[in-house]
């Protein structure tokens, strides 16, 4: 209960060939058995993509853009998404790219790289509150 998954998940692993220590029960499984048991089960269902592919979560596997075009949507300075529509089902797909590796990795995409959005201490005409610049109202009773 570690990993703190259900009862029946674990049944099922050891259906599928994850060896306990022995047969007595409590059932006992070896920590670097689980490990690289989980990691094969990881690896036998990953699916590479090539130069210019991004995944299709609908067909779950790797596809080319609809067009051969993607957009690159930046998540930090220097990586983002690349994103794009399936040529087969037209669902949206994605990769997670480095921004040095964008070229490689788009293949013969045609990428769109948003252009930077002006900061608000960068604007050129600033915006001026005239209820700062109000002649104060002439004193009452004078």
């Amino acid at each position: 209960m570690l990993l703190k998954v259900h009862k029946n998940t674990v049944r099922t692993w050891l259906k599928s060939g994850l060896e306990p220590i022995d047969s007595r029960r409590p059932i006992l499984i070896l920590g670097r058995k689980l490990s690289s048991f989980l990691h094969a089960r990881r690896q036998r269902g990953r699916q590479r993509c090539r130069a210019g592919q991004l995944y299709c979560f609908r067909c779950r596997a790797p596809r080319s853009s609809a067009a051969a075009l993607a957009d690159y949507v930046p998540i930090t300075s220097s990586s983002g998404n690349l994103r794009g529509l399936c040529s087969k089902c037209g669902a949206r797909m994605c990769r997670l790219v480095s921004f040095q590796k964008l070229a490689v990795v788009a293949g013969d995409l045609e990428v769109q790289v948003p252009q930077a959005q002006q900061r608000i201490g960068e604007s050129f005409d600033p915006c001026l509150n005239c209820d700062l610049e109000r002649v104060p109202d002439a004193q009452p009773g004078k």
